[in-house]
């Protein structure tokens, strides 16, 4: 064989091997729904309680891309839920307080707004009040997390599908009179005061919407029971049962609660809830195989630690047990430490790295093409 042919040989296998790669690579999926799970004043602390305290393995385990952000406002190094969801929900960051508006209090569109256009059906749940700064910054523009009378117009008018959580006073029970949930129902809302549903019984509605509880959800202590992993699972399958695409923002809202009270076992019960959420978000996207989920916090809170625990000796001298877990806490309000990002799903990878919390925004738009065309 000619020495130009031993070449060739060689090197065509090469050739078409690169070639593959390339094809394979045009052919990488986009993500066709996302699942956006937030637990409200959460940090690697708390994350790793669910690693020394649940009785089954954490699904945080089962993430292998995960990044970090930096949380900061536009006006201050810590920054509150309103400025961190909206940072999420709007792509800007802005002031502490703020709902869906701009540092300069102008109206930023948000995700709601955005893929709503595009036929893609969207959700809300939380363990707060729906009206809560968490997931009001995906549907609401107002100047404070205060006008929550506000907000929840905001959420009768928006294009929000499916919503479960608390808040049922903002909505029957306001000062200018209006019952909301009336004015919902003809705008073909099925709404339930009393208990999450089953899906055969409300296959036909148009849009759905709980409210179960006056202000906030009880705490899981206080028997809760599995209501934020239910309103999940019957969002994702609410959402999807005319086969729509679709965006969902879950939140564990009161592992941020834990942290202010500087109360470690109210802390921990609501993570590990948060934690089985999760679990319920990575068992539909491993099945379908076109869902994203990305599971992060608006900010850390409460300095939480988990430390030696702290014991006293016969002779009232105090030492540290390293055999055994304390929680400590270092402060009642928030912290500027970097948060955790974790994504599973068609681009993942996108959401390694360190960034701004701003960017969760953008990358969600690049992943699924949602952004394609929007002004």
């Amino acid at each position: 064989m000619k020495i130009e042919n031993y070449i060739l040989v060689c090197i065509l296998p090469l050739f078409f091997a690169c070639q593959q790669k390339a094809v394979e690579k045009k052919e990488e999926k986009t993500a066709k729904n996302v699942i956006l799970l937030i637990s409200d004043g959460t940090g690697l602390s708390q994350i790793s309680s669910a690693f020394y305290f649940k009785d089954s393995s954490p699904n945080y385990g089962r993430f292998e891309d995960i990044g970090l952000i930096n949380t900061s406002s536009s006006r201050e190094d810590v920054t509150d839920s309103a400025a961190g969801a909206t940072a999420f929900a709007c792509g800007e960051k802005t002031y502490n307080g703020a709902i869906g508006v701009a540092d300069d209090s102008t109206t930023i569109k948000n995700l709601v707004e955005i893929v709503s256009l595009k036929n893609i059906k969207t959700g809300m749940v939380a363990t707060s009040s729906i009206t809560h700064a968490t997931p009001a910054s995906f549907y609401a523009h107002t100047l404070s997390r205060g006008f929550t009378e506000k907000i929840a117009l905001h959420l009768s008018e928006s294009e929000v599908d499916f919503f479960a959580g608390g808040g049922l006073q903002f909505f029957n029970d306001r000062k200018d009179g209006r019952n909301l949930l009336n004015e919902m129902v003809k705008k073909n809302f099925f709404i339930d005061t009393v208990a999450l549903g089953d899906l055969s019984k409300i296959q036909n509605a148009e849009k759905l919407g709980y409210l179960l509880a006056k202000n906030a959800m009880p705490k899981v202590q206080e028997g809760r029971g599995d209501f934020l992993v239910k309103a999940t699972d019957l969002g994702i399958q609410f959402l999807t049962k005319d086969g729509s695409n679709f965006f969902m923002m879950v939140e564990g809202s009161q592992v941020d609660w834990g942290g202010h009270a500087n109360d470690g076992s109210y802390l921990v019960s609501e993570l590990i809830d948060f934690d089985d959420a999760v679990g319920k978000a990575l068992d539909f996207a491993e099945k379908d195989g076109n869902t994203l989920v990305i599971v992060t916090s608006d900010h850390e809170t409460g300095g939480f630690t988990l430390a030696a625990k702290k014991k006293k000796r016969e002779d009232g001298s105090e030492y540290s047990d390293y055999s055994e877990i304390g929680m400590t806490f270092s402060t009642g309000g928030h912290s500027a430490t970097l948060i955790p990002v974790f994504a599973y799903g068609p681009g993942s990878e996108v959401f390694k790295g360190v960034y701004q919390n701003n960017e969760i925004f953008d990358k969600i738009l690049k992943v699924t093409n949602w952004g394609a065309g929007s002004n």
